[in-house]
């Protein structure tokens, strides 16, 4: 049985090359004559990000991802999200 060590560095580089992988394929293209809106609703996150609700979940409640919630919907500005996915830790 052949084991593999994972280091820390091994999950940053991981992780430079996932997030410069998202930006080059920009997931979330806009439409011709739009613009970005500054707020998106949770399931557009999740849907930017490739997320599932639990991992969006718990962004917020650990404070990673700032949002809004007006009535019973979430909301999360755009620039945030930029920030998470550029890796800036001071939202």
């Amino acid at each position: 049985m052949n084991v593999e060590l994972i280091t820390r560095d091994d999950l940053e580089r991981f992780k430079k090359e996932l997030l410069e992988e998202i930006r080059r394929f920009q997931m979330f293209p806009l439409k011709r004559g739009e613009e970005q809106r500054s707020w998106l609703k949770s399931y557009e996150v999740r849907k930017l990000l490739g997320i599932s609700a639990g991992t969006l979940q718990n962004l917020r409640v650990n404070g990673t991802l700032p949002y809004s919630k007006i009535g019973g919907l979430m909301y999360y500005r755009y620039e945030d999200i930029q920030k998470l996915m550029d890796g800036v830790s001071s939202i």
